[in-house]
């Protein structure tokens, strides 16, 4: 048995869509919807050693596309930068147009 990878479904929302639809959705019953790789195979009529080595493959896809890319940890950084201006507007004194503005640049970074 092989563990899984949580940040795989990170990557997956980000890169997912450059997936062939089996693949994707391979990956997404099983980190999404918690299938289990019996579940899997008997949901697309393959073997549980043909789903793990989907998983594998396409895993390791994901993981190119991120270091290729960076866009995951790019985001993650800007998040948790837009996070600490927040905190940093509520808790000093700043004129309201400029507590507006880091409100609503941290609003379009969660969309």
């Amino acid at each position: 048995m092989f563990e899984k990878n949580l940040n795989v479904g990170y990557l997956l929302d980000f890169y997912g869509e450059l997936l062939p639809e089996r693949k994707r959705a391979v990956l997404d019953m099983y980190y999404n919807e918690d299938y289990s790789l019996a579940e899997i195979a008997d949901e697309i009529g393959i073997s549980r050693q043909g789903v793990r080595n989907i998983i594998k493959k396409t895993e390791s896809e994901l993981f190119f596309y991120e270091e290729k890319l960076g866009l995951a940890k790019k985001l993650m950084t800007v998040e948790k930068y837009s996070a600490s201006l927040c905190r940093y507007a509520e808790e000093h004194e700043l004129p309201e147009h400029i507590k507006n503005e880091i409100l609503q640049l941290a609003e379009a970074v969660k969309q």
